[in-house]
């Protein structure tokens, strides 16, 4: 009876008759090396009997790293050969069921990869494959930036592009096979159909020589190509940079030792195209200027920064060289992240010309020196963590301040005189306005920003009106006055258009000052407002978990506004109004009447009352009282009051004359000693 076909041989003949004699007809799981064309003939002829082994690690080095071995052994005895075996197996699963379960999964997985475009000429299990990326071609270098892996048991598969403008990543299971480990040290494997205990892997490691790996001493062709990048010989012999032939080519051999032994290769062509190598080459040229005590990283810049987190061993200072363009800087991140930016330094690259910066330290040995080179070094700042600063970073902008760069370091005047000594308006700050229904907040508001700039219909008749000063309609409330043009109207459309951008929500729900604050940010990155009016402050959805009271609630939704200032430079006016007064005298609330919390006078920057007077015996009653009670920035205003005279017809704010002032000082002290009697 002839024997069973095996795992290789049944994918080989998938592989063969699925491909039609085409492309695919080479197909052959193999080892890392291939089988001999003998075997493989033999193979063919069906004079055979394979037999799948387990895995086996290939160095002390890369422990994890497994590989399959396939067994070939032809009808007719070959003589073993003399010398000891290079390869050792584990024991062999003798289940005929889980054999036939991984053939079945392994075949799924090889359809799977094929329909993501992943088809190379030979397949590897148990080992990472490197390979031609669908998506990238391998860039304009066509590297082999693919890197494969398939589990021996077929429970899965693993794709990941290492080139930083790919990234393309991916992995398939076969039917029926939840999502599963695929770290590379995971061996352990089950029978689908008794659940047999896993094996334990009796690790077994292939030691590497410089003859097994045909090494030789660098030619001298290869000494010029790194004299001209300022490599010295004697640099390469103490790093033991070898060559070796490679395709009909001499190529680069970057060795890897522990404790003196070999346990690891990388080959570069002249050209670029390499194998693993990244920088080794800027780890020569940080010895040239002096610094022996660096390394390199294995495979080059990832993509982007990674999620998980190892542990960190411990060292005293690390200064991170990594290149200058976009992947590089990622590399920078990642590698502090793993190592802990708290004892990270980076390295600023300097230019090679006018125009240029140097983007790794082959480029500074090259074009400036080993003695630029190590001052890059020494110079090397401490690595930013995010929230940590010190004064250093901020010297820029204390300078602008001190000169006066921007022209608001001491405030945007209001446009009133009387208002000026008292506050004016500073980019990033917050301004909390209140003052009870009907005292005229929103229009003090809309012409002070009339005034520093010099909803939709109703808001913009106001803000026309205040801009073109004369009345939108030929109403009542216009008295005498003539109505704006229709030249006035278009006039005044195009400044509205130029100057204001509304925040409106349109649907039936009220919006969160988180959904407000989105919006804003949106129209500073957009439009570069440079101020924000939230009004009134109770048409904000304010629902709150169960746990928090309504002044933690006001807390944290001022800390949020604040921040959304100084980060954007940007002034914020909150209107608030003040809870229902009890007993109320007619004069002006004050700022911890504010309805909800007593946050909105400690956390703001400035707080401004608003108040008109009602009571003719009082004062005025086209007097606007405005009332700042906060300023924090006491290089900007003060405490104190203010009186503006107000135009029912334009909506316009005016300074009122002195003896408007008067009158409206005597009638708030008149009202202020009447309300003190009655208490």
């Amino acid at each position: 009876m002839p024997p069973r076909p095996s795992l290789h041989s049944l994918l080989l003949m998938a592989a063969s008759t699925a491909g039609g004699g085409g492309g695919n007809s080479g197909f052959l799981l193999t080892a890392r090396r291939r089988l001999p064309a003998a075997a493989v003939a033999a193979a063919a002829g069906g004079h055979h009997r394979i037999r799948l082994l387990h895995s086996f690690a290939a160095s002390r080095r890369l422990t994890g790293r497994h590989e399959v071995a396939c067994c070939v052994r032809t009808a007719a005895p070959v003589a073993r050969p003399a010398g000891p075996v290079a390869i050792r197996s584990r024991s062999v699963h003798s289940t005929e069921g889980y054999k036939k379960s991984c053939e079945q999964r392994l075949v799924q997985l090889i359809e799977k990869l094929k329909k993501e475009g992943i088809n190379p000429k030979q397949w590897k299990l148990g080992t990472y494959q490197r390979m031609m990326c669908p998506m990238c071609n391998g860039g304009s270098t066509e590297e082999l930036s693919l890197s494969v892996y398939i589990r021996m048991d077929g429970k899965n598969a693993l794709w990941n592009c290492f080139r930083a403008n790919c990234g393309w990543k991916g992995t398939v299971q076969p039917d029926g096979i939840s999502n599963i480990s695929l770290a590379k040290n995971d061996t352990k494997c089950e029978t689908d159909q008794d659940g047999e205990a896993n094996l334990a892997a009796n690790k077994v490691y292939r030691k590497i020589s410089e003859e097994d790996l045909h090494l030789e001493p660098l030619c001298d062709e290869l000494v010029t190509y790194f004299s001209e990048r300022l490599i010295s010989a004697e640099t390469l012999r103490r790093n033991s940079v070898m060559q070796r032939n490679r395709g009909n080519k001499i190529v680069i051999a970057f060795t890897y030792r522990r404790d003196g032994v070999l346990v690891g290769c990388k080959y570069r062509e002249v050209s670029k195209k390499f194998s693993q190598v990244e920088g080794e080459i800027d780890k020569l040229s940080m010895e040239e200027a002096g610094y022996r005590n660096c390394v390199s990283v294995p495979d080059g810049a990832p993509p982007k920064v990674s999620s998980k987190l190892p542990d960190k061993e411990q060292a005293s200072r690390i200064i991170l060289a990594t290149d200058a363009d976009p992947p590089g800087q990622a590399l920078a991140e990642e590698l502090a992240r793993r190592l802990g930016k708290e004892r990270c330094w980076r390295v600023n690259w300097p230019k090679k010309n006018e125009n240029e910066i140097c983007k790794d330290a082959n480029e500074v040995l090259m074009f400036l020196g080993p003695q630029a080179l190590k001052k890059v070094i020494e110079d090397a700042e401490l690595y930013p963590i995010r929230g940590l600063f010190s004064f250093k970073d901020f010297f820029p902008e204390i300078d602008n301040y001190y000169l006066g760069i921007r022209g608001d370091e001491l405030g945007v005047p209001t446009g009133w005189k009387s208002m000026n000594e008292l506050y004016k308006v500073v980019p990033g700050e917050l301004t909390v306005v209140t003052g009870v229904p009907n005292s005229g907040k929103s229009e003090w508001i809309d012409a002070l920003l009339c005034n520093i700039n010099d909803q939709v219909r109703e808001h913009a008749r106001k803000l026309l009106e205040k801009r073109i000063k004369k009345p939108f309609f030929d109403a009542r409330y216009g008295g005498s006055a003539e109505r704006m043009s229709a030249d006035e109207f278009e006039e005044g459309k195009q400044w509205l258009n130029e100057t204001f951008h509304l925040i409106r929500c349109e649907d039936d729900c009220l919006p969160s000052i988180n959904w407000v604050l989105e919006l804003a940010k949106a129209a500073v990155l957009r439009y570069g407002v440079r101020g924000l009016v939230i009004d009134p402050y109770n048409e904000l959805d304010h629902q709150r978990p169960s746990n928090q009271t309504e002044t933690e609630y006001v807390s944290q939704m001022l800390t949020k506004i604040k921040r959304f200032a100084q980060h954007h430079s940007c002034h914020v006016w909150f209107v608030a109004h003040p809870r229902q007064l009890h007993n109320w005298n007619g004069g002006p609330p004050n700022m911890y009447d504010i309805s909800g919390s007593a946050h909105f006078i400690n956390k703001c920057d400035n707080g401004i009352v608003i108040h008109r007077n009602r009571d003719p015996n009082c004062g005025p009653v086209d007097v606007v009282q405005v009332c700042v009670r906060k300023v924090r920035n006491k290089v900007i205003g003060q405490i104190g009051d203010a009186f503006l005279s107000y135009d029912r017809v334009s909506g316009e704010f005016k300074d009122a004359d002195k003896d408007t002032v008067a009158k409206a000082t005597a009638g708030a002290a008149n009202a202020a000693k009447a309300s003190h009697r009655k208490g």
